[in-house]
């Protein structure tokens, strides 16, 4: 019997991104705040019973990889080797999310994945789940259930905040794609910020996001690398971001406004600035209900 199921993937960006060290194996261990917005990918997936297990993907990107480069198709495999289950599973992907931006995209695709085969198998079991998904990335486990969330360790330990604001926001990419890799092996640790004072979480109000907050420690060395990333920042600060600050290790840039009106203004200005930048009006959401309504 075919069963077919969509689901839609939100990006995240991380309001602050703060090194606090560094595992044996080479990770580093992070403190950050992560929160999901409504710029999604959406995805379809069909899966039918078959005599072997296979996974097909198609985007509408042709640039995106359709073997298990891509999240996506591994998250499909991996679940079947987990849970068990022979099938043919069909993956349709409409990319909204720029790729290699700091924004989730992969991430968050491979979580809508995990999600779809658990409903349609009726696996309930939200610790393998989210096990699942650490195996397959870092940033996947907080895709699973994406919540305004405080992240520690390499992304497994995850406190969801308690009344977020919603942030009106502008997201500004540059036309490159970056290594994270290569961002992370080039940080030193006298690049390391160490842990958010737990009280500064408090500065978490509707009142505005205190621009001192948004500290990423990845930035000066991506920015090193691929100047287009300060260039962007400084436009979003000139078109009237009260705080911005670049996303995971880049090279998306985030500006937040007051009001939807203003970061519409702004979106236009960067434009007219910039026409090689893709440039989005978003905002962060508090859970996946709210995405489905959009």
């Amino acid at each position: 019997m075919v069963k077919i199921i969509s689901e839609k993937a939100p990006a995240k960006i991380n309001l602050y991104l703060r090194v606090v060290g560094r595992r044996a194996d080479g990770y580093h261990e992070l403190d950050s705040a992560m929160f999901p917005l409504s710029l999604c990918d959406e995805l379809s997936l069909e899966l039918r019973p078959a005599a072997a297990r296979a996974v097909t993907i198609r985007c509408d990107q042709p640039a995106i990889p359709a073997d298990d480069q891509n999240l996506a198709a591994r998250a499909a495999r991996r679940f079947m080797e987990e849970f068990g289950g022979v099938y043919q599973v069909a993956i349709e992907l409409r990319k909204r999310i720029p790729a290699g931006a700091g924004l989730g995209g992969g991430s968050s695709d491979a979580a809508a994945v995990i999600r779809a085969m658990a409903a349609l198998l009726r696996v309930n079991d939200r610790a393998r789940l989210v096990a699942l998904a650490a195996s397959i990335g870092a940033d996947v486990p907080f895709f699973i259930d994406p919540r305004p969330a405080r992240i520690g360790g390499i992304g497994e330990r995850i406190t969801v905040l308690s009344n977020p604001p919603r942030l009106e926001l502008v997201v500004a990419v540059p036309p490159i794609e970056v290594a994270t890799a290569g961002i992370f092996g080039a940080l030193k640790r006298e690049g390391w910020s160490g842990p958010l004072v737990d009280a500064d979480l408090g500065k978490l109000g509707a009142d505005g996001i205190p621009e001192s907050m948004l500290v990423n420690d990845l930035e000066a060395v991506a920015a090193a690398r691929h100047p287009e990333i300060l260039k962007l920042k400084a436009l979003l600060k000139e078109s009237g971001a009260h705080a911005a600050a670049m996303s995971g290790s880049g090279g998306a840039v985030f500006g937040i406004f007051g009001a939807v009106d203003q970061a519409a203004r702004a979106a236009e200005f960067i434009r007219t600035r910039s026409n090689s930048a893709s440039v989005f009006v978003t905002h962060t959401i508090q859970s996946l209900t709210e995405i489905d309504r959009l």
